[in-house]
């Protein structure tokens, strides 16, 4: 290529670059996607060779005309799909996660659509998406339905509500059905005065000592509780 090819490729890609800023387009779900999973690599603590622990909160600032066409979208819908996305990317790179991922949106102070800025956050939580953690009898898993769960606090209530630390969309479930309590002596699960009542290993109770491997049904859904690698 002659010099002044080169000159007029270069002038080319300035300008195209100058106009992309002006005229940028609006943002689209593949482009938060990306700067959230960027956003985690960008942020994660080694605490060890083999620990290492990724935000898992995020906000998400955008233009105002960014917001209102992702408002048409449904924030909440997209919110949901991009955690799960930033979920599975967590255990693909077998980062702990100390609480759920959560998205959250906010209007930025840069008006230019198209941009956008993400804030990352460490939010401990009653339980967290077991990515690369096995299980122990100090932080026992759950699975739900193929969603697996890590218990780090003392208590994980789990319900139909939104104010359970583990929601399920089933409606033979009540809003808070199941505590999870950690005691000196193991697990307890109790049934809190729900309507469908708790069984375990197809009995059903009001409380129970959960062991290894124990099978829990509430509803329509069933849970496997975990305290050693052997799941």
């Amino acid at each position: 290529m002659s010099f002044l090819r080169r000159f007029e490729a270069a002038v080319e890609k300035g300008v195209q670059g100058t106009f992309a800023k002006v005229f940028r387009s609006s943002l689209k779900p593949v482009d938060i996607t990306s700067a959230v999973r960027k956003a985690m690599e960008q942020d994660v603590q080694e605490f060890s060779r083999d620990h290492v622990v990724a935000p898992n909160h995020f906000t998400v600032r955008v233009s105002n005309t960014d917001f209102k066409s992702l408002q048409e979208i449904g924030l909440d819908v997209l919110s949901a799909e991009i955690e799960a996305t930033a979920t599975r990317y967590a255990a693909e790179n077998d980062y702990s996660l100390l609480g759920p991922v959560s998205v959250d949106f906010e209007l930025g102070a840069d008006e230019l659509t198209g941009h956008l800025e993400v804030d990352t956050q460490l939010e401990r939580g009653a339980v967290a998406p077991a990515t690369s953690q096995v299980a122990s009898e100090y932080h026992p898993i759950i699975d739900i339905d193929g969603q697996r769960w890590l218990l780090t606090e003392p208590v994980t209530v789990i319900g139909r509500g939104t104010d359970a630390d583990i929601t399920i969309a089933d409606a033979g479930i009540s809003r808070k059905h199941l505590e999870l309590r950690k005691t000196p002596d193991g697990v307890i699960a109790t049934d809190l005065g729900s309507t469908n009542g708790l069984y375990v290993e197809g009995h059903k109770v009001d409380a129970a000592t959960l062991v290894d491997g124990n099978q829990l049904v509430i509803g329509r859904t069933r849970i496997l509780f975990w305290t050693s690698e052997s799941e």
